[in-house]
């Protein structure tokens, strides 16, 4: 049977090929570059789900996986001591630290999914994913120790840059708004005191007009009286 993409479109044989080896543990292949960098794209769109979620989440209350609990208790009982906020490769790469690390990965063997998939993990907990903050790990060392970070309060650095930064962009953007509002309040009193000062004028004006209808008429009944005493002189 053809293997098919989700727009049921045949898949290359060298896609095939590369998902074939993504589902075979990291043992069965070795150093291949080309199988290294398909399984560092898949790790890095994880990690990209995963630091959006510590960043929008208080990391206390997450739940990675439907074993937290266990695979936490274990961690804690074989490495008791280990440092986790920041990392040193040596506790996790060194030969001896995978002679104490193999037993602690394997009981998870069919416990949790995908348990030895290559998976990105941070060496310092308060930053992101860069290339020197990044190494490959197992999931399970992965889930271990993000566990842990999670459950002793070491990723909340995250969380709280990360609101604090928007939160300080909403305060920016509420300024701003705040300023056109502003603005358009001062362009609507000159409006109205422009509108003010012209009925004020026409108002001006009229009673002018008033004024000087009043002195005309006074002048002619002035003029009438005159008329009227010279008459009867």
């Amino acid at each position: 049977m053809a293997a098919t993409s989700g727009t049921d479109e045949p898949v290359s044989g060298e896609l095939v090929s590369v998902a074939h080896a993504l589902s075979l543990p990291a043992e069965s292949y070795g150093n291949d570059p080309d199988i290294e960098m398909a399984w560092a794209m898949r790790a890095m769109q994880h990690a990209e789900v995963y630091y959006k979620l510590i960043s929008s989440v208080d990391p206390q209350f997450l739940k990675l996986t439907k074993v937290d609990d266990q695979i936490y208790s274990e961690f804690r009982k074989n490495f008791e001591a280990l440092r986790i906020d920041v990392l040193d490769p040596e506790e996790l790469k060194s030969e001896l630290a995978k002679e104490k690390w193999r037993p602690f990965c394997l009981k998870f063997n069919g416990i949790v999914e995908d348990f030895n998939y290559g998976t990105l993990l941070r060496l310092d907990c308060s930053q992101g994913y860069t290339e020197e903050n990044t190494i490959f790990a197992p999931r399970i060392q992965f889930f271990a120790i993000e566990i842990a970070r999670n459950r002793e309060g070491y990723n909340k650095a995250v969380y709280i840059s990360v609101q604090d930064k928007e939160g300080e962009k909403g305060v920016n953007n509420g300024g701003e708004k705040r300023a056109d509002n502003g603005e358009e309040e001062n362009t609507k009193n000159r409006g109205e005191k422009g509108a003010d000062s012209g009925e004020e004028k026409k108002e001006g004006i009229n009673r002018e007009d008033k004024t000087d209808k009043g002195g005309e008429k006074e002048k002619e009944a002035d003029k009438e009286i005159n008329k009227s005493g010279e008459k009867a002189m």
